[in-house]
């Protein structure tokens, strides 16, 4: 990737001077099930690591460079509702992603209304990769 370019999701690019990100939050859980037992306590069994969660919190500024248009591409991407290659700007690939949640907030306006900056968070939910371990 561009050394310009900070995360691929996709086809959109999270990169300095449009579309950066500011903060990158990433989580993921360990599945404990509870196993009752007779006669005594309850057990935990492991049954393996949950899917990855990623939030993205970043700022546009539009009349900077990108335009408008960035955060309505962000919303075209996860209406088509297929998991997307997530690549950060080293190359490393993190397997795909499905776009749970898109949020704007607008500032700073201008006379006609238009946004001179723009507050957005992307919330990605790993995909789950079908032949994984375990699978068939």
């Amino acid at each position: 990737m561009s050394d310009r370019i900070m995360m691929g999701l996709g086809d959109f690019r999270f990169e300095i001077g449009t579309a950066a990100y500011q903060k990158l939050q990433r989580s993921q859980g360990f599945r404990w099930e509870k196993q009752d037992r007779i006669g005594r306590l309850p057990a935990l069994q492991f049954t393996g690591p949950d899917l990855t969660a990623v939030e993205l919190e970043g700022i546009i500024y539009p009349a900077f460079k990108g335009g408008l248009g960035q955060v309505p591409k962000m919303r075209e991407l996860a209406a088509k509702g297929e998991p997307l290659d997530l690549v950060d700007g080293t190359g490393k690939v993190w397997g795909k992603y499905a776009i749970l949640d898109v949020a704007e907030t607008q500032s700073a306006f201008l006379a006609d209304g238009r946004p001179r900056k723009i507050d957005f968070t992307i919330k990605l939910q790993e995909y789950g990769d079908d032949a994984g371990a375990g699978a068939a």
